[in-house]
């Protein structure tokens, strides 16, 4: 059986924040539990991209403040970092951290990570990724912690506990692998290798206000009042999605997990500890359809499959009223199919392969998914 706690927090309050993650660790059994005094643990935390915390792209630092010194407390030293899309490197992070609050957690025995070389890791449990380009943090450290944000996802539906660990994939590296795996079921197993290459200690979920509708980053907050905490990111996930409506068979990464026998196929080796979910249940969460995202690649011949790819597939379409020009959209395309053009980018559809980069990292929100509106008919048939 896997632990999941549910504590009900419906402020960013410091105090309340604190209680409620110190109650969720009673709940997993304390810290003694799985780790001693004088190690040092990696709170890897989701810094997607420069956002202020009350946008509710990145995990709050308030979540990641609280949860640090419960950790020192305990004896341990703490390391929070990321890698999130672009240049992996002192100067990126640094922006980040300043724009993300992160800045004023540094302390005693907490520190941000200032290490960013990477290392080839292997890892015998992947299934499609036996070695994995790997953040060299993680030989810092004796336990890697998922500090992750509650949020829904244009491409996998829902980003949790389980997708977190993509940033501990450096930078630049990521877009080679959404190049190299642009079909979700081999991206999503892909994801789930890398979680087990991390292998997470704890996982820890910032759900207090979380993102709906076109996540990770081009969403909206939604308040949704909980903090949830499992010894098995896999299991989290599933309970997060529960929480939000999501059927968790229908998010790629938990599809994955049923198929490769990490997570029972009706859940039954989960034990919820703490609050119900019902009384957290939000029924109308904005959900992304990704029904058509990757889907049909490999299944149906080159020629229609170009057919029904002006059809069903969902496309990033850029917003010109909003556009400013940036580049960086083209700058994080894996497929390299974005270019610019008299200071503004043009998208050559033919050749995206929906991993939609460049509506996550868009600084300014400004690329919206969208489906052709015979698409949108025929995938309610």
């Amino acid at each position: 059986m896997y632990n999941v706690s549910l504590r009900g927090c419906n402020s960013y309050d410091y105090q309340m924040v604190y209680e409620q993650l110190k109650n969720s660790i009673k709940d997993l059994g304390g810290l003694s539990r799985y780790f001693d005094v004088g190690q040092t643990v990696l709170l890897k935390v989701n810094l997607l991209m420069k956002r202020k915390p009350e946008e509710a792209t990145t995990t709050h630092p308030i979540f990641v403040k609280a949860l640090a010194a419960l950790f020192v407390e305990f004896g341990l030293e703490v390391v929070i970092g990321d890698s999130p899309g672009g240049p992996y490197n002192k100067n990126a992070l640094s922006g980040i951290y300043k724009v993300c609050g992160y800045e004023s957690l540094v302390g005693d025995r907490i520190r941000l990570n200032d290490n960013f070389e990477s290392f080839t890791s292997h890892c015998d449990e992947a299934l499609l990724m036996k070695h994995i380009d790997t953040i060299d943090v993680l030989n810092d450290v004796d336990h890697v912690i998922s500090v992750s944000k509650l949020k829904t996802h244009g491409m996998t539906k829902f980003t949790g506990a389980v997708k977190n660990m993509y940033g501990t994939i450096p930078g630049l590296k990521k877009a080679e692998y959404h190049y190299t795996l642009p079909g979700i079921e081999d991206f999503s197993n892909m994801l789930v290798d890398v979680c087990l290459n991390a292998k997470p200690t704890l996982s820890f979920m910032d759900g207090i206000v979380g993102m709906e509708g076109a996540g990770p980053s081009g969403g909206e907050p939604r308040a949704v009042g909980v903090v949830l905490a499992s010894d098995s990111p896999y299991h989290l996930d599933v309970i997060a999605c529960q929480i939000i409506g999501i059927d968790p068979v229908s998010v790629p990464t938990i599809k994955r997990c049923i198929e490769r026998k990490i997570v029972d196929s009706s859940f039954g080796d989960i034990s919820m500890l703490a609050e119900s979910i019902d009384d957290y249940y939000i029924e109308d969460f904005k959900i992304p359809n990704i029904a058509g995202v990757g889907l049909l690649k490999n299944h149906v011949p080159k020629w229609l499959d170009r057919i029904v790819d002006g059809i069903i597939k969902p496309k990033p379409v850029i917003k010109n009223e909003s556009c400013v020009g940036c580049g960086e959209c083209a700058l994080c395309c894996p497929a390299k199919t974005i270019h610019m053009i008299n200071g503004r980018p043009k998208i050559k559809l033919e050749k995206c392969i929906r991993c939609f980069c460049c509506q996550e990292l868009c600084p300014v929100k400004a690329i919206d998914i969208k489906r052709h509106p015979i698409g949108k008919i025929m995938m309610k048939i």
